[in-house]
């Protein structure tokens, strides 16, 4: 799936060279209505040769305005392009809020650390939690290079002394470290403190 998606997403930064933004459509369907300065005038003047002749569209950014003169068929050309780019949009924004996406954004860093803080969270929401943890590790963590756990507590704890290599058998490990952690009463913000010092503790860790 992330690579999938990370095809499209490279077919929407190709959209620049497709031409198909505003400006590059007009200019391949049209041309522009110029002004130029008249001196005896003392003023610019639009040329008026095209009222008349062809549609007519000003854009709202600059107050510009193109002669269209494109046929029925490339006007549709465009619409086409335009349809497939807009599909791609929407395929990649429901990538990245799908999933573990939803709840965690898209893990871009190489080397992370995850800071568990469980709060005043009910036994049913500490597994919903793992639960989401673990599609984390499952989905995003196997595509960075190092991670590791450390969870808020009155007893600070760390699935590993320091960033560890991903691979298929540590995200293993961590899921199931992390299925195995007890159900405890709330860390206070001291200990969320002091869990986030720890794993900025560690130089290898970019997030």
């Amino acid at each position: 799936q992330p690579l999938i998606s990370s095809s499209k997403w490279l077919q929407l930064h190709g959209l620049k060279r497709n031409k198909l933004s505003l400006s590059q459509i007009l200019s391949q369907i049209g041309f522009q209505h110029r002004k130029d300065y008249v001196t005896t005038l003392g003023k610019l003047v639009a040329s008026r040769y095209a009222d008349g002749l062809f549609p007519q569209y000003k854009r709202a950014q600059d107050g510009s305005v193109y002669n269209l003169t494109a046929k029925k068929e490339l006007i549709l050309h465009f619409v086409d392009c335009l349809m497939g780019a807009i599909e791609l949009y929407k395929q990649r924004m429901e990538w990245l809020t799908s999933e573990s996406r939803q709840i965690f954004g898209v893990i871009q860093e190489r080397c992370i650390v995850i800071v568990l803080d469980f709060g005043t969270a009910a036994p049913t929401e500490f597994d919903l939690c793992r639960d989401a943890l673990s599609m984390v590790l499952v989905e995003q963590v196997t595509q960075v290079a190092k991670f590791n756990l450390i969870r808020a507590a009155q007893n600070l704890m760390k699935w590993q002394q320091k960033s560890t290599p991903v691979s298929e058998h540590t995200v293993k490990s961590a899921v199931t470290w992390l299925w195995k952690l007890d159900h405890m009463t709330a860390a206070s913000h001291i200990n969320s403190a002091e869990a986030l010092l720890e794993a900025m503790s560690d130089e290898a860790v970019s997030s």
